[in-house]
């Protein structure tokens, strides 16, 4: 009978061993295990994602030029070079013109950065013009200094060019609304972009930022005209320039307020509105006065009296 209990215990205490030895093989076999080592695999590749979006562009991936324009923007300047550096430029130009308020003191204070510094004021987006002619890189991306567009959101518009466009423009048809509610601004926009062909791209414009241009569009259209936005973007659509949009940013409702584009008919308004009209002509200059668009039933000669007719 002893033997027997012995025999008894020996067997149960082999079963346990051989429960637990065999209980982590039949877990790891469960779905809930399964799903908890896809949950862990998953993070990890998250997180090597993210490592590698955050390392500055490969060789031969397109050296990056982010340009500045600023008047009067130390409260914000230095946001927006933050943003800027997070995208790991080969250069970081900053034009300042016309400042009085600190703003150079702040951009100083900050390394790596190239600054243009005009004492005097240039006039709308001439700083621009005056950027890309400094920059020396493969993709030129233009921000303004009064507004901090975080990094993961100007990133697309690099990319874009680094995938072939000429123009990445900011598409904004989300934050317009209904056509109805267009000022005369965006409605102009749109029709300069439909009268060239590209109603696609609705009111974007290189009026707005951000945008970014390639270096070819650089070379083919020559940074002074980036002075008239307007005008740089319908020589880009005329020459056969790749334009698209590179992403959508809202800066129509982080727009700042001042005393010239507030109100009908403001300043602002009146020069952007003149800008698309230069646009046009410019246009009209390399491809006749209807913009390329046909008119072949039409008989000119006849309506001058210059064509011959019976008379009965």
């Amino acid at each position: 009978m002893r033997s027997r209990r012995k025999a008894g215990t020996k067997q149960r205490a082999h079963a346990a061993r051989r429960r637990r030895t065999l209980a982590p093989r039949r877990r790891a076999g469960r779905p809930g295990s399964v799903r908890r080592r896809s949950v862990r695999r998953g993070k990890a590749v998250r997180r090597q994602l993210r490592r590698h979006a955050a390392r500055p562009p490969e060789a031969g991936a397109g050296r990056l030029a982010v340009i500045i324009t600023a008047c009067n923007e130390a409260a914000t300047i230095g946001g927006v070079i933050r943003e800027a550096q997070a995208l790991h430029p080969d250069e970081l130009i900053v034009v300042l013109n016309g400042c009085t308020d600190g703003s150079l003191a702040v951009v100083r204070a900050i390394p790596g950065v190239t600054i243009l510094h005009y004492p005097e004021p240039l006039g709308h987006d001439v700083g621009r013009a005056a950027g890309a002619a400094a920059a020396d890189a493969d993709v030129l991306l233009f921000l303004d200094g009064d507004l901090a567009i975080p990094a993961r959101q100007l990133r697309p518009f690099v990319d874009a060019v680094r995938r072939g466009a000429d123009v990445a423009l900011n598409g904004l048809g989300r934050q317009l609304g209904p056509f109805s509610r267009w000022d005369d601004v965006t409605r102009l926009k749109a029709f300069l972009n439909r009268a060239l062909g590209r109603p696609d791209l609705g009111a974007a414009s290189m009026t707005a930022v951000p945008h970014a241009l390639s270096r070819r569009a650089v070379e083919r259209l020559g940074p002074a005209v980036l002075a008239v936005p307007p005008k740089a973007q319908a020589l880009a659509l005329a020459s056969g320039l790749n334009v698209r949009i590179g992403g959508s940013v809202d800066v129509i409702t982080r727009n700042r307020l001042r005393e010239a584009n507030t109100g009908k008919a403001n300043p602002v308004s009146r020069m952007i509105i003149g800008d698309h009209i230069e646009a046009l002509r410019a246009v009209m200059d390399k491809t006749g006065s209807r913009l390329a668009h046909p008119d072949a039933s039409r008989r000119r000669d006849a309506a001058k009296g210059e064509s011959l007719c019976d008379t009965a």
